[in-house]
């Protein structure tokens, strides 16, 4: 199953708790994420398509589940996971300030 229309519809309702079932199968990848991220994703994923301008627009959707989607990655790899979230070691340096852009 894919994030189609009909459970874009469903998002919009905000039934979270019917999000939760449907969501393994919907979107696989999700079952990679921790409860409290997931509870996140779903409220994302409900604000997000509220707020979409046009109903049959799912850009803004698909952004977010992608965007999701690679954090689900780096919880699923043990590896990439302890790399991105390790402590670094010492003074990182300083940061130069941003330049404006012209």
């Amino acid at each position: 199953m894919d994030f189609t229309p009909v459970t874009a519809d469903l998002t919009r309702t905000g039934n979270t708790a019917a999000l939760r079932r449907m969501l393994p199968e919907a979107l696989p990848w999700s079952t990679f994420l921790p409860d409290g991220d997931l509870d996140t994703l779903l409220t994302d994923l409900v604000d997000t398509a509220r707020r979409t301008a046009a109903p049959d627009d799912l850009a803004p959707v698909a952004l977010l589940l992608t965007q999701w989607k690679h954090s689900a990655e780096a919880y699923a790899d043990p590896a990439l996971h302890a790399l991105l979230t390790r402590t670094p070691e010492g003074d990182l340096g300083p940061v130069p300030m941003p330049v404006a852009a012209e």
